[in-house]
């Protein structure tokens, strides 16, 4: 649990958003996608000699916390210690999930394509959230199911409901109705991302969540924690489509307008999928920023044979990303 404590190489710590930002800005870096077998053997190799204060001489102590974060925590889940697959990391998930994005705010899009957009955004949504889950206690395969299953028809259902009601609403003038169909997909994902967190996870509502204490001793499985890491993480959840499904029909409305991509009309889904790219590189690191992975909880407010079983003020426990 060492690695995922507060890193001495963040100038500003995890208490405050900056540092956060700048701790989580590595974590999503694409380059850690990248990282050889033997580069995360050696990451592995240089976190024992931290915490055993035999550094070799190249290396300050400085500068290990954030070389074995940028390797360890982008790769490897801090519950499980396994690899989380590629496309379902941190790090991953801007360059797997840009194409979706672009997909998700194409113009004029017809029923069919409504839905196998928001499908496969979920699916991407649902794996990412189960991949970077609190997997201190176990998940079987028929509750990830289930949960897969229903934030997809939700996903899906507020999509296509909105559409329609858009497409009959004859109030609209058919400018103002193809702008608006362009946001339909914000409070369509919005919504979806919520329940998709809350059915992919919801396993730690029902058996609860490992709390800590300052010594990283497990005390407690707690439900309450459970209920604070997945309310922090769906709100971060709403936050992250925002920019991205906000601003890029705002953006492209404007850029649209220009003569050049009037001229050549094949320039516009290039420069659609580069205004998406730099809103999801944005995004994502804000979002995720809101809270701290290693969040924490006052011992008052767990179950009370929890609080009788330390003498700590504050737990800790893995809110999940």
């Amino acid at each position: 649990r060492d690695l995922w404590a507060p890193c001495p190489g963040e100038p500003e710590g995890f208490s405050s958003f900056y540092g956060r930002l700048r701790h989580f800005l590595d974590v999503i870096d694409p380059r850690t996608l990248f990282v050889s077998e033997q580069r995360l053997n050696e990451s592995v190799n240089l976190l024992e000699h931290f915490k055993n204060g035999t550094l070799p001489s190249n290396v300050t102590n400085s500068q290990a916390p954030l070389m074995i974060l940028m390797n360890l925590q982008a790769i490897i889940h801090p519950d499980t210690g396994a690899k989380i697959f590629m496309p379902f990391r941190m790090s991953g998930y801007i360059p797997f999930g840009t194409p979706v994005v672009v997909g998700l705010l194409l113009p004029n899009q017809t029923l069919a394509s409504t839905v196998f957009w928001q499908c496969l955004n979920q699916s991407h949504n649902a794996c990412v959230n189960y991949s970077n889950r609190n997997a201190s206690q176990p998940t079987t395969g028929s509750q990830f199911i289930l949960g897969y299953t229903g934030a997809v028809t939700s996903a899906v259902s507020i999509a296509v409901g909105l559409s329609i009601f858009v497409q009959k609403a004859q109030s609209f003038r058919p400018a103002t109705r193809l702008l608006v169909q362009r946001f339909i997909p914000f409070p369509a994902v919005a919504c979806a991302n919520v329940c998709n967190v809350v059915l992919m996870r919801h396993t730690e509502l029902e058996e609860g969540v490992s709390v800590m204490d300052e010594e990283g001793r497990v005390v407690g499985i707690s439900r309450i924690a459970a209920r604070h890491a997945l309310v922090e993480t769906a709100l971060t959840r709403v936050v992250l489509p925002m920019p991205i499904l906000v601003l890029p029909p705002i953006v492209m409305a404007l850029l649209e307008r220009l003569p050049l991509l009037q001229r050549n009309r094949r320039l516009v889904l290039p420069v659609h999928a580069l205004v998406c790219l730099s809103a999801f590189s944005l995004a994502l690191p804000v979002a995720i920023s809101l809270f701290p992975q290693q969040s924490q909880i006052r011992t008052s407010e767990v179950e009370p044979e929890i609080a009788a079983a330390t003498d700590c003020k504050i737990l800790t426990y893995n809110k999940g990303l």
